[in-house]
Protein backbone atom coordinates (compact mmCIF):
# COMPACT_ATOMS: atom_id res chain seq x y z
CA UNK A 1 0.00 0.00 0.00
CA UNK A 2 1.42 3.02 -1.18
CA UNK A 3 0.08 5.71 1.94
CA UNK A 4 -0.93 5.07 5.85
CA UNK A 5 -4.25 4.80 6.23
CA UNK A 6 -6.35 6.44 9.02
CA UNK A 7 -8.14 4.25 11.29
CA UNK A 8 -11.74 6.07 10.12
CA UNK A 9 -13.33 8.51 8.02
CA UNK A 10 -13.76 8.35 4.04
CA UNK A 11 -9.95 6.53 3.99
CA UNK A 12 -11.12 3.56 6.11
CA UNK A 13 -14.45 3.90 4.09
CA UNK A 14 -12.82 3.67 1.27
CA UNK A 15 -10.56 0.79 1.93
CA UNK A 16 -13.53 -1.15 3.44
CA UNK A 17 -15.62 -0.80 0.22
CA UNK A 18 -12.58 -1.88 -1.84
CA UNK A 19 -11.95 -4.86 -0.24
CA UNK A 20 -15.75 -5.84 0.13
CA UNK A 21 -15.72 -5.42 -3.65
CA UNK A 22 -12.41 -7.56 -4.52
CA UNK A 23 -13.80 -10.41 -2.10
CA UNK A 24 -17.42 -10.27 -3.93
CA UNK A 25 -15.75 -10.14 -7.15
CA UNK A 26 -13.72 -13.35 -6.37
CA UNK A 27 -16.47 -15.03 -5.53
CA UNK A 28 -17.92 -14.62 -8.94
CA UNK A 29 -15.09 -14.75 -11.25
CA UNK A 30 -11.97 -16.17 -11.91
CA UNK A 31 -8.74 -13.85 -10.41
CA UNK A 32 -7.22 -13.78 -14.10
CA UNK A 33 -10.93 -11.51 -14.54
CA UNK A 34 -10.36 -9.03 -12.46
CA UNK A 35 -9.67 -5.16 -13.40
CA UNK A 36 -9.16 -2.01 -11.62
CA UNK A 37 -12.04 -0.66 -13.37
CA UNK A 38 -14.82 -3.57 -11.91
CA UNK A 39 -13.16 -3.22 -8.71
CA UNK A 40 -14.31 0.29 -8.43
CA UNK A 41 -17.00 0.26 -10.33
CA UNK A 42 -18.26 -2.42 -7.41
CA UNK A 43 -16.79 -0.09 -4.64
CA UNK A 44 -18.26 2.74 -5.94
CA UNK A 45 -15.14 4.78 -6.33
CA UNK A 46 -13.19 5.90 -9.23
CA UNK A 47 -10.61 3.72 -10.91
CA UNK A 48 -7.87 6.45 -9.90
CA UNK A 49 -8.94 6.48 -6.45
CA UNK A 50 -7.52 2.43 -6.57
CA UNK A 51 -4.14 3.41 -8.35
CA UNK A 52 -3.51 6.20 -5.73
CA UNK A 53 -4.18 4.34 -3.11
CA UNK A 54 -2.49 0.62 -4.30
CA UNK A 55 -0.41 1.32 -7.60
CA UNK A 56 -1.22 -1.67 -9.00
CA UNK A 57 -3.91 -4.70 -8.67
CA UNK A 58 -1.42 -6.64 -7.08
CA UNK A 59 -0.83 -4.53 -4.42
CA UNK A 60 -4.29 -4.31 -3.96
CA UNK A 61 -4.87 -7.78 -3.68
CA UNK A 62 -1.33 -8.23 -1.81
CA UNK A 63 -3.56 -5.65 1.12
CA UNK A 64 -6.64 -7.49 0.85
CA UNK A 65 -5.11 -10.78 1.48
CA UNK A 66 -2.92 -9.29 4.39
CA UNK A 67 -6.29 -8.42 6.04
CA UNK A 68 -7.47 -11.54 5.68
CA UNK A 69 -4.55 -12.92 6.87
CA UNK A 70 -4.30 -11.24 9.81
CA UNK A 71 -4.59 -13.26 13.00
CA UNK A 72 -8.21 -13.37 14.68
CA UNK A 73 -6.66 -13.76 18.26
CA UNK A 74 -3.87 -15.48 20.04
CA UNK A 75 -2.97 -18.96 19.52
CA UNK A 76 -5.07 -21.11 21.71
CA UNK A 77 -3.30 -21.79 25.06
CA UNK A 78 -2.94 -26.24 25.50
CA UNK A 79 -0.69 -25.88 28.31
CA UNK A 80 2.40 -26.21 27.22
CA UNK A 81 4.77 -24.33 24.24
CA UNK A 82 4.91 -27.72 22.20
CA UNK A 83 1.52 -28.33 22.33
CA UNK A 84 0.83 -24.95 21.59
CA UNK A 85 3.09 -24.67 18.73
CA UNK A 86 1.72 -27.91 17.24
CA UNK A 87 -1.99 -26.80 17.28
CA UNK A 88 -1.14 -23.54 15.86
CA UNK A 89 1.30 -25.31 12.81
CA UNK A 90 -1.81 -27.65 12.01
CA UNK A 91 -4.00 -25.08 11.81
CA UNK A 92 -0.95 -22.64 9.87
CA UNK A 93 -0.70 -25.36 7.28
CA UNK A 94 -4.15 -26.36 6.97
CA UNK A 95 -5.15 -22.63 5.83
CA UNK A 96 -2.14 -22.37 3.71
CA UNK A 97 -2.53 -25.03 2.02
CA UNK A 98 -6.06 -24.37 1.02
CA UNK A 99 -6.98 -22.78 -2.17
CA UNK A 100 -7.52 -19.86 -0.54
CA UNK A 101 -5.00 -19.48 1.39
CA UNK A 102 -2.23 -20.64 -1.24
CA UNK A 103 -4.19 -17.39 -3.62
CA UNK A 104 -3.17 -15.11 -1.28
CA UNK A 105 -0.09 -16.19 -0.53
CA UNK A 106 1.02 -15.64 -4.30
CA UNK A 107 -1.27 -12.42 -3.89
CA UNK A 108 0.97 -11.20 -0.79
CA UNK A 109 4.37 -12.65 -2.65
CA UNK A 110 3.60 -10.49 -5.65
CA UNK A 111 3.25 -7.20 -5.05
CA UNK A 112 5.85 -4.44 -4.13
CA UNK A 113 4.17 -3.20 -1.31
CA UNK A 114 4.92 -4.50 2.78
CA UNK A 115 2.73 -7.08 2.76
CA UNK A 116 5.41 -9.66 2.94
CA UNK A 117 6.84 -7.94 6.14
CA UNK A 118 3.28 -7.81 7.58
CA UNK A 119 2.32 -11.21 6.87
CA UNK A 120 5.89 -12.26 8.73
CA UNK A 121 4.77 -10.01 11.76
CA UNK A 122 2.10 -11.92 12.14
CA UNK A 123 3.59 -15.02 11.92
CA UNK A 124 6.78 -13.91 14.59
CA UNK A 125 4.18 -12.30 16.83
CA UNK A 126 1.66 -15.58 16.99
CA UNK A 127 5.37 -17.71 17.58
CA UNK A 128 5.86 -14.66 20.32
CA UNK A 129 2.77 -15.22 22.31
CA UNK A 130 3.41 -18.85 22.28
CA UNK A 131 7.10 -17.96 23.80
CA UNK A 132 5.61 -16.02 26.26
CA UNK A 133 3.47 -18.03 27.67
CA UNK A 134 5.86 -21.02 28.02
CA UNK A 135 8.23 -18.66 29.56
CA UNK A 136 5.56 -17.41 32.11
CA UNK A 137 4.88 -21.48 33.20
CA UNK A 138 8.74 -22.17 33.70
CA UNK A 139 9.23 -23.55 30.26
CA UNK A 140 12.66 -24.10 28.77
CA UNK A 141 12.87 -20.63 26.48
CA UNK A 142 11.59 -20.67 22.75
CA UNK A 143 13.79 -19.73 20.28
CA UNK A 144 11.66 -18.09 18.27
CA UNK A 145 14.03 -17.39 15.02
CA UNK A 146 14.43 -21.14 15.50
CA UNK A 147 10.73 -21.75 14.84
CA UNK A 148 10.60 -19.74 11.80
CA UNK A 149 13.90 -20.81 10.28
CA UNK A 150 13.77 -24.94 11.13
CA UNK A 151 9.71 -24.84 11.01
CA UNK A 152 7.87 -22.12 8.99
CA UNK A 153 10.54 -21.61 5.95
CA UNK A 154 10.89 -25.97 5.21
CA UNK A 155 6.91 -25.61 5.69
CA UNK A 156 6.76 -22.78 3.58
CA UNK A 157 9.16 -23.42 0.66
CA UNK A 158 7.39 -26.75 0.37
CA UNK A 159 4.21 -25.40 0.13
CA UNK A 160 5.26 -22.70 -2.31
CA UNK A 161 7.63 -25.34 -4.97
CA UNK A 162 8.00 -28.75 -4.23
CA UNK A 163 5.18 -30.95 -4.70
CA UNK A 164 5.87 -33.54 -1.34
CA UNK A 165 3.07 -33.04 0.87
CA UNK A 166 2.95 -30.69 4.42
CA UNK A 167 2.11 -33.98 6.06
CA UNK A 168 1.82 -33.81 10.21
CA UNK A 169 4.61 -36.33 10.77
CA UNK A 170 7.04 -34.32 8.61
CA UNK A 171 6.31 -30.70 10.30
CA UNK A 172 6.51 -32.76 13.92
CA UNK A 173 9.55 -34.19 12.78
CA UNK A 174 10.70 -30.47 12.02
CA UNK A 175 9.03 -28.97 15.36
CA UNK A 176 11.21 -31.54 17.38
CA UNK A 177 14.32 -30.39 16.33
CA UNK A 178 13.67 -26.88 17.90
CA UNK A 179 10.92 -28.27 20.83
CA UNK A 180 11.60 -31.80 21.74
CA UNK A 181 8.36 -33.85 22.68
CA UNK A 182 7.92 -34.29 26.28
CA UNK A 183 8.46 -37.46 28.03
Amino acid sequence: MKESLRPGGRSARVQAAVHAAVRDLLRDRARSELTIPAIATRAGVTPSTLYRRWGSLQDLLADVAVERMRPEGDPDDTGSVRGDLEEWLEQYIEEMTSVPGRAMTRDVLGCTGAAPRQCAAFLRRQIEVIAARGAARGEPALDVDAVVDLVVAPVMYRLLFDTAPVDPAWWRGLLARVVPPAG
